[in-house]
């Protein structure tokens, strides 16, 4: 299974994200972080990540008798490659979208349910905004927003940090009728 059919999935692709960041996390963390899909689930989408390269075993250790793993991204797996995006299909790029609408959905949804949830103390914040761009300007607007994400991208969790899914998507809603 390559990179896009293993993240093609919401469960997996919130193992990915909850697993941002350096951390090493345990199968059971895993479950409690994504508590809206049933453990079964839960470690029988990990099995897949680790048998697909994209997480690898960081530790193991004996609790009561039984080996728990922690596991870590492979960060150099964890990305879907440049050749398997420019092959895609439209019904892979629609596929994957849904993917990612059902992964987005979910998060928001277990973090309202989270006790204390503050959506204006946390800055949650969702905002669409239809602008009229060249082509250049795209780019420009894509470069901007990479140069303000790339570098945050490898921060790890430490103190007064709280992991927040940020998730930029550009489309565009009509046709300019040029070639």
């Amino acid at each position: 299974m390559n990179t896009l059919e293993l993240l093609a999935h919401p469960v997996r692709l919130r193992i990915v994200h909850a697993m941002r960041g350096e951390r090493v996390l345990t199968t059971a963390q895993l479950c409690a972080r994504v508590p809206d899909a049933s453990k079964a689930m839960v470690y029988r989408h990990v099995e897949l990540l680790d048998a697909g390269g994209v997480l690898e075993v960081a530790e193991e250790r004996r609790v009561r008798g039984a080996v728990e793993r922690g596991y870590r991204l492979r960060q150099d797996r964890a990305a879907i490659d440049p050749e398997a995006i420019a092959s895609a299909s439209t019904e892979d790029f629609r596929r994957s979208f849904a993917v990612a609408l059902a992964a987005l959905v979910a998060e928001f949804d277990a973090y309202l349910d989270r006790d204390g949830a503050d959506p204006v103390a946390d800055l949650v914040g969702y905002r669409q905004h239809a602008v009229w761009l060249s082509r250049e300007e795209l780019l420009e607007v894509i470069g901007a927003m990479q140069k303000a994400i790339v570098p945050v991208l490898s921060n790890e969790p430490g103190p007064g940090r709280t992991q927040y899914l940020l998730s930029p998507i550009q489309f565009p809603i009509e046709d300019s009728g040029q070639a």
